[in-house]
């Protein structure tokens, strides 16, 4: 029997009904903090080796998130999307995967790159095969109707869950990806979702998020932990980012670019207390 894990917040952070999914999409395209309008995808495979997105309700991040899948879409299509995210539930193992099955969506279902996700699972030793980390948390779910909305079932994906954000831990699963990517011969793209300070004053959010993103973008995962950690901010993806920064590095990427930081305040127009969000993409050469 194929394991089906059921979407967790659709009706919450993004529409159930299909249709006005799609709608909600397109509406964070063209939105005014979004890029601006619907992309085309390039055929070929992705150029682009991976970057950052938020994983707020859509109303709130999802025209931020969109600056990084229209640059995908322009780049080509992946054959398998890595997607790693924080676990603000505290269910299931520390840093946790599927090996199997498929995730649905009100726009269908994703089938997990099996073959990685069980390469992962061998390869790093801190990667266990779990579904309970899955099944509640949001910040891999709300990414995937951007993708089956750009490339429909032509890829698969792989969902990394994790609890644990030190430095050592993030480089072991990042060089993990990149190691079993290489050997199978995929187009891996590989994701961190991650939203920025919670919860502080515009001001202080910006000028918080400012520092981490400079750390980002040089692909610098030491100094992004030590930034997050003396400046005190509360970033809920600091081990995801970091792993992605490690991987996409070793697949080949050699800066960061960010494509859009906003806050929560910038849609509200609530600025005393906000949550801070980016679109980052890691380029090769």
């Amino acid at each position: 029997m194929t394991l089906v894990r059921s979407p967790a917040v659709a009706g919450q952070f993004y529409p159930s009904d299909p249709e006005e999914l799609r709608r909600t999409i397109e509406w964070c395209f063209r939105h005014d903090l979004g890029p601006g309008d619907v992309p085309e995808v390039s055929s070929g495979p992705c150029g682009i080796p991976g970057g950052v997105v938020p994983h707020a309700g859509y109303q709130f991040s999802g025209p931020v998130a969109a600056h990084t899948y229209r640059a995908l879409a322009e780049s080509g299509t992946p054959e398998t999307v890595v997607i790693l995210g924080p676990n603000h539930t505290g269910l299931g193992t520390a840093v946790a995967t599927m090996t199997s099955g498929r995730w649905r969506t009100p726009l269908g279902s994703v089938e997990i790159d099996a073959e990685f996700a069980r390469a992962l699972v061998e390869a790093c030793g801190v990667v266990d095969d779990n579904l309970e980390a899955h099944a509640q948390e949001h910040s891999i779910e709300v990414q995937l109707p951007f993708l089956q909305y750009l490339y429909g079932d032509a890829f698969r994906f792989v969902p990394v869950c994790m609890a644990m954000h030190d430095l050592r831990t993030a480089r072991e699963v990042g060089e993990s990806i990149a190691k079993v990517a290489e050997r199978l011969g995929r187009n891996v793209v590989v994701l961190a979702s991650t939203d920025l300070t919670h919860y502080e004053p515009h001001d202080v959010a910006q000028e918080k998020d400012r520092k981490v993103l400079e750390r980002i973008v040089e692909m610098d995962e030491r100094g992004m932990i030590e930034v997050v950690e003396r400046y005190n901010v509360s970033m809920c993806g600091v081990g995801p980012t970091a792993a992605t920064i490690v991987a996409t590095r070793l697949l080949g990427a050699r800066r960061g670019e960010l494509l859009k930081y906003a806050t929560s305040g910038d849609v509200t127009g609530d600025r005393a207390q906000v949550v801070g969000y980016a679109s980052v993409v890691f380029l090769p050469g």
